[in-house]
């Protein structure tokens, strides 16, 4: 089991940026996939990026393409989302996910893929 821990969370302007980090604990990070996603308030869980083992591949939501790059250092446990040109639309509560990774390009996008979860760390942009 992965024990995840969010930080990085908190109120900025619209236009600013802020770097989430995801700090992982329990087992070899460098053997899963991650992923980020959030929830709004009154909204459903919706994917935000996702990452492979290695590094080298990752996907963004449509929404959030140019704005969000999510990165990881396994050598220090640990996913990163930076997240750029912030708009009111991107507030929310931001979680990482770990799911174990079959093979070295595997990734997932969907939340119910993924089988541990970070408590959420909430980010609140400003207009």
């Amino acid at each position: 089991q992965v024990q995840l821990v969010e930080s990085g969370g908190g109120l900025v302007q619209a236009g600013g940026s802020l770097r989430l980090s995801c700090a992982a604990s329990g087992r070899t990070f460098s053997n899963y996939a991650m992923g980020w996603f959030r929830q709004a308030p009154g909204k459903e869980r919706e994917f935000v990026a996702a990452i492979n083992r290695s590094g080298g591949r990752t996907y963004y939501a449509d929404s959030v393409k140019g704005r969000f790059t999510i990165s990881r250092d396994n050598a220090k446990n640990t996913v990163y989302l930076k997240i750029s040109s912030l708009k009111a639309e991107d507030t929310a509560v931001y979680y990482c996910a770990a799911v174990p990774a079959p093979s070295a390009t595997w990734y997932r996008t969907e939340g119910y893929d993924y089988p541990y979860w970070g408590q959420g760390t909430q980010v609140t942009v400003s207009s």
